[in-house]
């Protein structure tokens, strides 16, 4: 049965349906020699060609395809993208390598903001968990900077006008602070870019600290160091795609749990020696504390 060129190659864990999109429409696809143009339908067999950028990809049956998802604890100064002309940090740096696939990220993440960052194999997945049709909820952890009277909290839960429409907070909670630097929760069902910052400097309030703390009813994993990642086991991933509309998978490419224990505890530890060998410029100042949530 054939699909659409953009789906398979999603499925198969080479970008999201919306990266590939823009990839045919920029003309870096080709099929079996041929550019590839929106609409395009393939039937993934032996003989056919993909190629992106000239290089002949992967394909997966869907049947043959594993969802694997991972969470990582993006810290700030790292990039959201695969490659920087500058050379500077990305999210990418210290996923685990696969062959035949990819990662895919579930959106992002300013380069000034920390948290939990959502990869996964599949770009089905991916896109439809960033979607603003699935309104799935994100709270962050923000410090912000300024005076906070109840007359702002009330304007940002009722919408405050930006420059790409009317935006809104779903909740607000205070956390705790003193002065001028005070602490919040706050929750979004969309992911504009720097939403977040963009809606607390509307009232005259500056955006100090920026932590993304979860994404739908996922939190930042317990004990898990900037720079780190964790697999999420067959039902967290499971949560995640039936809450889009997605069938569930019924294996994981997670180890045994004694093994899981071993694997998780030994990444755990490249993680925090691979972010302590980072420059003392990216990481200073960075670490204050956080208020307990």
């Amino acid at each position: 049965m054939s699909e659409k060129l953009q789906k398979v190659l999603a499925n198969s864990g080479h970008g999201s349906r919306r990266e590939i999109e823009a990839m045919i429409q920029a003309g870096r696809i080709s099929v079996d020699g041929k550019i590839a143009t929106l609409g395009d339908r393939i039937e993934v067999n032996a003989s056919i060609r993909v190629r992106i950028d000239g290089h002949v990809v992967a394909l997966r049956e869907p049947e043959e395809t594993v969802c694997r998802v991972l969470a990582y604890y993006k810290p700030e100064g790292e990039l959201c993208t695969r490659k920087d002309p500058e050379g500077r940090p990305t999210v990418f740096d210290r996923l685990p390598k696969m062959r035949g696939s990819r990662w895919v990220a579930v959106g992002r993440l300013d380069v000034n903001t920390s948290g939990l960052l959502l990869f996964t194999t599949d770009g089905e997945l991916a896109n439809r968990l960033m979607h603003p049709s699935r309104e799935v909820e994100r709270e962050y952890a923000v410090r912000v900077f300024g005076q906070v009277d109840e007359e702002k909290i009330k304007q940002l839960r009722k919408g405050v006008q930006l420059e790409d429409g009317m935006a809104a907070f779903r909740t607000i909670s205070f956390q705790g602070g003193e002065g001028m630097n005070q602490w919040y929760n706050v929750t979004l069902t969309e992911g504009r870019n720097r939403e977040v910052r963009r809606l607390w400097e509307a009232v005259d309030v500056q955006v100090s600290r920026l932590i993304r703390i979860r994404y739908g009813a996922l939190g930042l994993p317990k004990g898990l160091p900037r720079g780190g990642w964790t697999e999420l086991d067959l039902n967290a991933t499971n949560y995640l795609r039936e809450m889009v509309g997605l069938p569930p998978e019924t294996q994981s490419k997670l180890p045994v749990e004694r093994d899981r224990r071993r694997t998780k505890a030994n990444q755990i530890r490249r993680a925090v020696k691979k972010h302590s060998q980072r420059p003392a410029s990216r990481s200073s100042g960075r670490r204050s504390a956080q208020p307990k949530r």
